[in-house]
């Protein structure tokens, strides 16, 4: 994947990180006798069993996604992860966060943790997060928006006479803003904030795709428009002794502070404000947690409530669309390779359940070369003149955009890149792992991996076959959720279902849809028909197609 040096990428919370380099990523999946998935390394595997494997590095969603413990008190099963050396896999996606028609229709749920400085509220939300078991939680500290010093201000806070427990001390518009940007399951930037430098630094760290977002700092009350989007309020009361001890402990070993600094602002800033600001705000709260994160009883309250919560926004996308009756012509928007001999020829090797997998390997890429290069004739372009080496000038046309980059619909749609790259100079490349959940029969995001500023270029969505249309839409839906424009996604399949086609051409109308044929109907499991069978099975050589081991792709 072409990426620059950002693509190390950690996935951390105040005492955990885990990094892992772009290397990690080779890997295949495929369906194993009882409906288990199996992750290939290349030196081993590991079975999740039931369930479909999600490598956990998210990248383009760095900070702040959390990596939850093996096991709490209060799971009483096991959660969905594997370890494995150096690499951590979920086991549980995303489900969907869209309705049929691709609008945003369930946000994600906002629990809010106010209290005292040292009261324990990040303690309270990991035993949340352990005790949730639910993939896609994001941690967002107040932390991050403490406002940008001056010079003036950066001398008060070298000497401990700058106050950062007043409301003032807080860029409140830009955490608003980027709340609700999350809550709305869009992509979004935090800022990091040094505690040394009382700065901000020069990376900001992306988050994407929460399910749960558990918001904490001492302010958390402290704003109208904040306490808005908050479903859940929760107060941290922790005995103010206890957590001078704390302040002073992490403000000496984790930040560099000396002891005499530490008890001036403490009795000069810190105990005014609890007094003046915070303490107040515990009549808003919906709950109140005395002892901090070691009363499990109110714990365990919190998260019967928020489980309930998700229970009643749970959707059901797939069974939607598979029980749409689509009527209208083929929409305007989708674009068919010319039927020529060739074409049908290569249709005919690789539809053959006789073909073997050297032949369907082989007459499949030639099939993906016509189809990529059809592709790119939709995107735009310009006059350009340039001057041959005879001294003559050509009028020709050059590429109008800028920038172009793949995205790969994993395992199957990863087989269209190297068609990209072969005829697309330094393409830049991403990958989204969408698998179809063997319980609800949903689709469900496990795994994206996106270039930076992909909002700027034109984007080549590739999937090897379209059937219910419900993984190319939840493709599309997280491209739009990192402001990429939808006239500017090209969506690419080697074999279409008529169902998919009008899904995604309904859901998103600007998006261009090329294939290389549209079959008419689909059976009662939901494969195309006449089709071509599982593509990824055939292409990688997993498991063939029969009754007993049927892999479930994503529709």
């Amino acid at each position: 994947m072409a990426v620059d040096a950002a693509s190390s990428f950690s996935f951390c919370r105040p005492a955990v990180e885990y990094r892992a380099l772009p290397e990690d990523f080779k890997h295949q999946l495929s369906r194993r006798t009882g409906g288990n998935l199996t992750w290939h390394d290349g030196r081993g595997q590991k079975t999740a069993g039931g369930r479909t494997v999600k490598l956990l590095q998210q990248p383009g969603t760095e900070a702040l996604q959390i990596m939850r413990k093996s096991a709490t008190s209060l799971s009483k099963s096991e959660p969905p992860l594997l370890r494995t050396g150096t690499r951590t896999i979920y086991t549980a996606g995303r489900p969907p966060w869209y309705d049929e028609h691709g609008a945003q229709s369930k946000e994600a749920f906002v629990i809010g943790l106010c209290g005292g400085s040292a009261s324990g509220k990040t303690t309270v939300a990991n035993k949340i997060i352990e005790a949730l078991d639910v993939p896609w939680v994001v941690l967002l500290s107040m932390d991050s928006f403490y406002k940008v010093l001056s010079p003036d201000e950066q001398a008060l806070a070298a000497s401990n006479d700058y106050n950062f427990d007043h409301p003032g001390a807080f860029d409140f518009e830009l955490l608003v803003a980027t709340l609700r940007k999350l809550k709305q399951g869009k992509s979004v930037k935090i800022p990091v904030y040094d505690f040394t430098t009382h700065g901000r630094q020069k990376d900001w760290k992306n988050v994407y795709g929460a399910s749960v977002i558990i918001f904490e700092g001492i302010m958390s009350f402290a704003d109208k428009e904040l306490l808005q989007l908050l479903d859940m309020k929760i107060f941290v009361d922790t005995d103010s002794d206890i957590r001078l001890v704390r302040r002073l402990r992490r403000d000496i070993t984790e930040r560099g502070r000396d002891i005499e600094g530490v008890i001036k602002q403490y009795n000069k800033f810190v105990k005014p404000a609890f007094e003046q600001y915070i303490e107040p705000t515990m009549r808003l709260a919906d709950i109140v947690v005395p002892r901090g994160g070691g009363n499990m009883v109110a714990i365990d309250l919190i998260v019967q409530h928020v489980h309930s919560q998700l229970e009643e926004r749970e959707l059901s996308v797939r069974a939607l669309l598979a029980s749409a009756q689509q009527t209208q012509p083929l929409p305007q928007t989708l674009s068919v390779l010319e039927s020529t001999p060739q074409v049908k020829g290569l249709h005919t090797i690789i539809r053959n359940k006789e073909t073997s997998r050297d032949e369907f390997i082989f007459y499949s890429k030639r099939l993906m070369r016509l189809l990529i290069e059809h592709a790119l004739t939709f995107l735009p372009s310009q006059t350009c003149v340039v001057q041959t080496p005879q001294g003559h000038e050509y009028e020709g046309r050059s590429y109008n955009g800028k920038g172009i980059t793949g995205v790969s619909v994993l395992r199957a749609g990863e087989t269209m890149e190297p068609a990209l790259r072969a005829v697309c100079k330094d393409v830049r490349i991403g990958k989204i792992l969408i698998q179809t959940n063997m319980d609800s029969g949903e689709p469900e995001l496990h795994y994206l991996r996106l270039p930076k500023d992909i909002s700027e270029d034109h984007v080549i969505l590739m999937d090897s076959t379209v059937s219910t249309g419900a993984a190319a839409m939840m493709a599309v839906r997280v491209l739009l959720d990192h402001e990429v424009q939808e006239d500017k996604i090209v969506l690419v399949s080697l074999l279409m279902a008529e169902l998919g086609v009008h899904s995604v051409a309904y859901a998103f109308p600007e998006v261009k849809i090329i294939t290389t044929a549209v079959d008419k109907s689909l059976d009662d499991l939901l494969h195309v028909i006449p089709g071509i069978g599982d593509f990824g099975d055939r292409y990688f050589g997993t498991d063939g197609w029969s009754d007993e081991d049927q892999e479930q792709p994503s529709h």
